[in-house]
């Protein structure tokens, strides 16, 4: 962090005169993005950047994909969590030539206008690259204007809820250039926006890395299964040939009818969860304390898609897609049994329900309980670990929401305004 940001004051100050029904510190104003410092200014995106575009699909224009080249973005790379390159294509460098018009650059900032609409990120380490028309282009050129700062403005959760708000009601949520140009910054003088752009950029830098870490552990972990759950590797000890088994022999299934949460309304908080087996897995909290599901461990088993989940807590289910399967009994670890089951490409068929008639006539090979155990306990270790991390990461997130709501209103000043004025 810079010299500059050693000073920090916190604003809470005593309330003053009201503006629109609205309550101003003393030293403070009411603007169209709320309160912020007498001293700070507002202006839209418009006056801060060159041209705002977006970009196009190059097939349209004629070009085709590449398996190398430059780098193309789409908006799935435009993730809640950063830049995701998993997502890019390329193109060749005359489809970039041709499509110069929304070519990017590190310090450009990038943000969806259309489906989940606001995400940001800020380009760092790319060098040159393009985008589709799902992105818009935002590039600060005005002087005095910090790129990080403006990039944690826009990245508030209040701002991404602006955008979203202008799509209410369309069957496809999308806003226009117009829109994104139109979109107001609260601006401290140069000094302040780089104190505060460094801080935030601080907490990313961990955040970064608590990402790459369970990355990491998740790929040792692919790792271990791809060894221990086929009988690649055996543990010291163990020589017992392994058996091919059916998962019906292995699991028993029961209907989730009387745990299927009858009303959606769902909470954020409470005791009892209502669980989906894909990614998503806590659609939400309900308040229903009938009908939930308190035989435990088990497996959820989404018969639609095949994803799955080990649960250990209380739950309701919302459909009857969710197929419950429990061990046929007690010389079997369902946690192996679980593990194992991640290894399976598990045959989809066209929105039928398979469990019953194909999918527990899956087979594979299993060990003895004993073995099943052993391993089981080793991934369950693994998955701690990856757990505990997660939970710090989120923890992390927290905290920099927090320096978010502080900072970006002026709350807490990290430059004295004589200071800043003095800087400039």
């Amino acid at each position: 962090m810079s010299a500059d940001a050693t000073q920090v004051g916190d604003a809470s100050g005593v309330y003053s005169a009201t503006t629109e029904a609205h309550e101003v510190p003393s030293g403070y104003k009411w603007t169209e993005v709320g309160v912020i410092p007498e001293d700070w200014e507002t202006v839209p995106l418009a006056q801060l950047s060159a041209f705002i575009t977006k970009g196009a699909t190059p097939t349209t224009y004629g070009y085709k994909w590449e398996e190398s080249g430059i780098l193309f973005l789409r908006s799935e790379c435009v993730s809640a969590e950063g830049l995701d390159l998993v997502q890019s294509m390329h193109i060749s460098s005359p489809a970039h030539e041709a499509l110069r018009r929304s070519a990017v650059h590190d310090g450009d900032i990038l943000i969806t206008i259309t489906g989940y609409v606001g995400r940001v990120v800020l380009l760092k380490g790319l060098g040159s690259a393009n985008i589709n028309q799902h992105i818009a282009r935002i590039r600060i050129v005005a002087h005095g204007v910090d790129a990080g700062y403006v990039y944690q403005f826009l990245s508030q959760r209040r701002v991404r809820r602006t955008f979203e708000s202008i799509t209410t009601g369309q069957a496809y949520p999308q806003i226009s250039l117009l829109q994104v140009r139109a979109a107001t910054v609260a601006l401290p003088r140069e000094p302040e926006q780089r104190a505060i752009a460094e801080a935030l950029a601080d907490v990313d830098e961990l955040l970064g890395a608590l990402e790459a870490l369970i990355a990491k552990k998740r790929a040792i972990k692919q790792g271990a299964m791809q060894q221990l759950l086929t009988g690649k590797t055996r543990l010291p000890g163990f020589s017992v040939e392994w058996e091919r088994k059916r998962i019906g022999d292995l699991l028993n299934y029961e209907r989730p009818d009387r745990y299927i949460v009858h009303s959606a309304e769902y909470t954020d908080v409470g005791d009892v969860p209502v669980l989906t087996a894909n990614k998503t897995f806590v659609l939400g909290y309900t308040d229903e304390s009938f009908g939930v599901c308190q035989d435990l461990p088990v497996i959820i088993f989404d018969d639609f898609t095949t994803d799955s989940k080990y649960v250990t807590g209380p739950f309701k289910v919302k459909s009857s897609a969710i197929k419950l399967l429990r061990a046929r009994h007690d010389r079997v670890s369902l946690r192996f049994v679980f593990e194992r089951m991640q290894l399976i490409r598990f045959p989809l068929g066209d929105h039928k329900r398979y469990y019953i008639s194909e999918y527990q006539n899956v087979e594979l090979l299993a060990p003895d309980c004993d073995e099943q155990l052993a391993i089981a306990s080793i991934l369950s270790g693994m998955d701690a670990e990856i757990s505990a991390l997660e939970r710090r990461r989120d923890k992390t997130r927290a905290i920099k929401q927090g320096m978010m709501q502080q900072l970006l209103t002026g709350r807490v000043r990290l430059v004295r305004p004589a200071q800043a004025e003095a800087s400039v």
